[in-house]
């Protein structure tokens, strides 16, 4: 059975071929871990991004471009961290996640962990969300270097403002030689309205409304290259990250839908 596109991205069989994967970069990379602060005042966005706390879990409910069901992805909160730069100036929140993709069957196709952070103010999800293993089917027997960059999330969106890219950046090799670069990136990024309700079936959600382009490219060498592109649409509320996601295909039809479900609340 051939999955939709947005069912791939979360899949990283593949990736077990990889060195060590990197977590999706945030501003001044953290090197020195510190406990999660025992007490943070509400104004703090960042001590919870998105909400978000020890053993919560979030379910995504997958649609395919006929509006039936296409399975489910899930986001369990493993833990939350903090973790300071360099000169101790600034905190940098983490929360680290396990990702299950399931079938429409409830039968478990793949996890992944994922990490995402929080600074000044903006969230940043991690950019192997954005990753289709797909895309690494036809290099067998390869390694692989993953170079997540994050997808910033500001906690105070302003309408017609600019957002910075981000997602999945692969180089494929051998122990002597580069084969292949493999990147997924989602740009040209945009808040184009909001905050308007958008209902779910977890619940009604103020959002902001982020229209993006989505590129998917595998560039062999400089003068060779084979890329697609999608364009995105996601519905944002900073108090409990992505609500829903639509992608369209280049016809401009609606060809997948990502909603959230429901909503597990942690400790």
């Amino acid at each position: 059975m051939k999955l939709p596109a947005l069912l791939l991205l979360p899949l990283l069989a593949l990736a077990a071929q990889a060195q060590t994967t990197p977590p999706a970069p945030a501003p001044d990379s953290a090197t020195v871990l510190v406990p999660p602060p025992a007490a943070t005042p509400k104004s703090d966005a960042c001590a919870h991004p998105f909400g978000l706390y020890d053993n919560m879990e979030l379910v995504y409910r997958l649609t395919d471009n006929d509006g039936k069901a296409a399975g489910e992805l899930r986001y369990r909160v493993v833990r939350l961290g903090a973790e300071l730069n360099k000169k101790k100036t600034r905190t940098t929140t983490t929360v680290l996640l396990k990702s299950g993709l399931y079938d429409p069957k409830n039968r478990l196709l793949q996890q992944q962990d994922l990490t995402f952070r929080c600074s000044r103010d903006t969230t940043y999800t991690d950019g192997l969300t954005q990753f289709d293993a797909g895309s690494l089917k036809s290099f067998r027997d390869r390694l692989f270097d993953f170079a997540p960059v994050g997808i910033a999330w500001p906690n105070q969106p302003t309408v017609g403002s600019q957002l910075p890219g981000g997602g999945s950046v692969v180089q494929v090799r051998t122990s002597a030689v580069d084969i292949a670069k493999v990147t997924a990136l989602q740009q040209k990024r945009r808040v184009v309205s909001g905050p308007a309700a958008v209902s779910t079936p977890a619940g009604t959600f103020q959002c902001y409304k982020v229209e993006s382009e989505r590129e998917s490219m595998t560039k062999a060498r400089s003068d060779v290259a084979f890329s697609t592109k999608m364009r995105i649409v996601e519905y944002y509320s900073p108090a409990v990250g992505i609500v829903k996601t639509e992608v369209y295909g280049k016809n401009g039809k609606l060809a997948e839908t990502r909603t959230l479900a429901s909503i597990s609340k942690g400790k």
